[in-house]
């Protein structure tokens, strides 16, 4: 379908423009295939100036298979937290402990045995096995289906799993012996580089002379990607609980259910909203009241409104409006002292390092926290 000469001449001068072009990254200064395959899983969905200071830490803190398989949960997701995607964190976990139990700590070596790893798919596995291993495994992202939708003239919808097959075959074919793991990095490196989304550097590309799209003056307007549905809002109210007493400093905050959305991580209080649309400040923090004490067997008394915000997920939106509020009664008592449900805690200002929260309630209580005189 393509000819041997165009394909030679890619994989040839990009390796070439790689060699000279690189980033320094840290991941790239090992062949460790741990290491490399926490940054790929941290890369997902995340940019790379992002994911640096995090990937230092992160094996700073769980430096070999054995320490993050040991590792608890939460302090795992805790060096994640601010990365988001947090299913991504757990999903790593429970395959390295796997890799610990059934592999004696060593990252396996074929694709069956990898691909069987909890949350590793097509391009992780791929990553892996030819950057660490040089095996000749395709990577392909989204950078990559890019690329060869460019260069190749591809004009299929990269979202359809039969275009996605087509160019993990292409992309196997381009890689010549002993380059797998350079070639996929050289890959990925153009499309995030010069081969970009949006005005891409086409007279700084190494494989400009036979870019097929530019040829055809299509580079802007490829890869065809079908778009996705709108995230759709969810209106949120959240009760920013402030102690008193014995509690005097301290914030009330909840753990979330073991399991789906955000599981397992904690957050300040707050309720789906019911009606269609956000009413007066009075009727908003009077629904609050309500619903917690409905839902939680928490009874707190709403103060002025903090501060509106929004927390986006792939298919959500969380529209919230944030108000301060005291606990007024609760509706069960032990020993005379106050209770509240085993899943909500008091913490103060410099326990809130010791749990792991959703970026949107660090953000709020880091806002609260600068707001105080």
């Amino acid at each position: 379908m393509y000819s041997q000469e165009q394909m030679l001449y890619f994989s040839k001068n990009l390796l070439d423009w790689y060699h000279t072009h690189k980033r320094d990254l840290p991941w790239r200064r090992s062949k460790n295939p741990y290491y490399i395959w926490i940054s790929e899983v941290m890369l997902q969905q995340t940019r790379v100036d992002t994911v640096i200071p995090y990937f230092h830490r992160f094996i700073d803190q769980f430096p070999t298979v054995e320490a993050l398989a040991t590792a608890p949960e939460e302090n795992v997701l805790k060096a994640w937290e601010g990365l988001g995607y947090y299913s991504r964190a757990r999903n790593l976990q429970t395959a390295v402990r796997e890799v610990h139990e059934r592999y004696g700590g060593i990252v396996p070596q074929t694709k069956e045995e990898i691909s069987s790893l909890k949350g590793v798919g097509p391009y992780t596995s791929g990553a892996v096995l030819s950057i660490a291993y040089n095996k000749p495994e395709p990577a392909v992202d989204g950078n990559v289906m890019r690329v060869l939708s460019r260069y190749f003239l591809i004009e299929e919808d990269i979202m359809k799993p039969a275009t996605r097959t087509r160019m993990e075959k292409l992309a196997r074919e381009l890689i010549l012996e002993g380059t797998a793991s350079d070639f996929n990095q050289a890959l990925m490196e153009l499309g995030a580089m010069v081969c970009t989304p949006r005005s891409p550097h086409c007279l700084t590309c190494p494989v400009m002379a036979h870019c097929a799209a530019r040829e055809a003056g299509m580079e802007e307007a490829l890869p065809i990607k079908k778009k996705a549905k709108p995230p759709r809002p969810e209106l949120r109210a959240v009760a920013l609980i402030e102690g008193t007493g014995e509690n005097e400093g301290k914030w009330l905050i909840r753990q979330r259910p073991q399991e789906g959305l955000l599981a397992r991580m904690w957050e300040l209080p707050h309720v789906a909203w019911e009606p269609e649309g956000w009413l007066s400040d009075e009727e908003n923090k009077a629904g609050l009241r309500k619903a917690l004490a409905d839902q939680e067997q928490i009874v707190i008394q709403p103060g002025d409104w903090f501060m509106d915000t929004e927390h986006i997920f792939s298919h959500i939106i969380w529209k919230m409006k944030v108000f301060r509020a005291k606990m007024n009664s609760v509706s069960h008592s032990a020993g005379g002292g106050e209770w509240i449900p085993f899943h909500y805690r008091w913490v103060g200002t410099d326990e809130l390092s010791q749990y792991a929260f959703p970026n949107v309630f660090i953000r709020i209580m880091k806002d609260f926290i600068e707001s105080r005189p």
